[in-house]
């Protein structure tokens, strides 16, 4: 495990245990079971089980221990959690996330949009297929788009316009507004990388 993500692993484990797990249980959409100390939490489709005593996470089905970003991004969910709050319901950019998203904005379309561009660009079809996999179900965006439930409050948008000799291919990643009250800007970030890395690695086996 690399050092910065140890680092961050290790850190929302222990804001987590601040934390009163039974008011973590009213404000998002997990279990908590006090007698074991284990949360139950729904990530694209799949339960985890996250235990306090152990500090580990697996995925309920089969145990299967889920990569460092999105053990770290599943962390941050429950240890960033407060009482919910009304936002419009609308898709926006990161860039129009505050607290950073402008900011980062950059990077991330250097590390996640081109890549989505490049996977699906002249295949615009294949990304519902990928979606699939991960619980995207198709939505009526750009030639070829799919919504995603990361967590239960949480949906991402995926968007791709084909292109051609004379138009350059596009993608997105969108958010609803309320996300900037369910996770770290980083976190936010951190979840379009998982996201377009899980599409495009689909792509390719």
């Amino acid at each position: 495990m690399e050092t910065n993500y140890r680092v961050a692993y290790d850190k929302y484990w222990q804001d987590l245990k601040k934390k009163v797990p039974e008011e973590i249980a009213t404000q998002l959409a997990v279990t908590y079971y006090s007698d074991t100390r284990q949360f139950v939490v729904t990530f694209f489709n799949s339960e985890y089980i996250l235990d306090c005593n152990t500090e580990t996470i697996c995925r309920k089905v089969d145990g299967h221990v889920p990569e460092i970003m999105a053990s770290i991004i599943i962390l941050n969910y429950l240890a960033y959690a407060r009482p919910p709050r009304k936002t419009v319901k609308k898709w926006v950019s990161l860039k129009e996330i505050p607290n950073g998203g402008m900011l980062f904005y950059p990077a991330f379309h250097k590390n996640s949009i081109i890549g989505l561009i490049k996977t699906f660009g002249l295949q615009s079809k294949q990304l519902l297929t990928c979606a699939a996999t991960l619980g995207g179900q198709p939505a009526s965006f750009g030639d070829a788009s799919a919504i995603f439930q990361a967590f239960p409050e949480i949906p991402l948008c995926v968007i791709v316009w084909e292109g051609d000799e004379d138009v350059r291919a596009n993608a997105t990643i969108l958010f609803e507004p309320s996300i900037e009250n369910l996770l770290h800007i980083e976190s936010v970030i951190g979840l379009g990388m998982y996201l377009a890395r899980k599409l495009m690695r689909g792509a390719t086996t």
